[in-house]
C-alpha cells in the first residue's frame, strides 16, 4: 500500500502524540492558516487508502481534505519551529524556507530530513528508531536518504523506510 500525505500526517500525529490544538498551531507556524475543523478533515484517511466492505459510501461520512506536498512540507517546517523555536533569519535570507518537495518521489526523503531536524536526532538515533521497527539500515544508506535530491549519492526513500520510521517513532515516543 502506498502512503499518501494524509496517511503520513495521521501516522506522525499518532507517533508524536500531538494534540489537535497543537496541530493547528504547527500549521500556523508553518505558514498555513488552518482551523481545528480543517485539521480534523486532513486527519481522515483518503478513500483510496481503505475499502468499505459493503462497497458503498456512507452518506454521513465527512469529506476529507487531501493534503498536498506544499501543505505537508509547511506542517513539517512548522513542527521544526514548534519543537526547536523560531530561528532568526540572517540578512539576505528568505523569511520562509524554500519548498524542497519537488515531486511525490521526494516526499519521504524530506519527511526524514525534517523530522531529524525537528526532533534533534542524530543519525545513530534514526538508525535505532528504524531498528526498533525491525528495519536494519547502515549509516551510509541513511546518509544517502538524507542527501539533497540531485546529489550523486542521493537515494529515493521508499514507503517502507518512511512507514517503519514513523512506526519506530511511535514505539519510542509513546512507550
Amino acid at each position: 500500500m502506498v502512503m499518501d500525505n494524509n496517511d503520513i500526517l495521521i501516522r506522525l500525529r499518532y507517533a508524536l502524540d500531538i494534540k489537535n490544538t497543537d496541530m493547528v498551531k504547527i500549521f500556523n507556524l508553518g505558514g498555513i492558516e488552518a482551523s481545528k475543523e480543517e485539521v480534523l478533515k486532513m486527519l481522515i484517511k483518503t478513500k483510496d487508502s481503505y475499502y468499505d466492505e459493503a462497497g458503498n459510501d456512507d452518506p454521513e461520512e465527512e469529506e476529507n481534505i487531501k493534503v498536498d506536498n506544499y501543505t505537508l512540507e509547511s506542517f513539517l517546517n512548522g513542527l521544526i519551529v514548534f519543537k526547536r523555536g523560531k530561528q532568526e533569519t540572517k540578512p539576505g535570507e528568505p523569511e520562509r524556507p524554500a519548498i524542497t518537495i519537488k515531486n511525490n518521489g521526494s516526499v519521504n526523503n524530506v519527511l526524514l530530513k525534517k523530522l531529524k531536524i525537528a526532533l534533534s536526532l542524530t543519525s545513530e538515533d534514526m538508525i535505532e528508531i528504524l531498528d526498533d521497527a525491525g528495519v536494519v539500515i547502515s549509516k551510509g544508506e541513511l546518509g544517502a536518504l538524507l542527501r539533497k535530491e540531485g546529489h550523486k549519492n542521493y537515494k529515493a526513500c521508499g514507503d517502507r523506510y518512511a512507514r517503519n520510521f514513523l512506526k519506530g517513532l511511535a514505539l519510542s515516543y509513546r512507550a
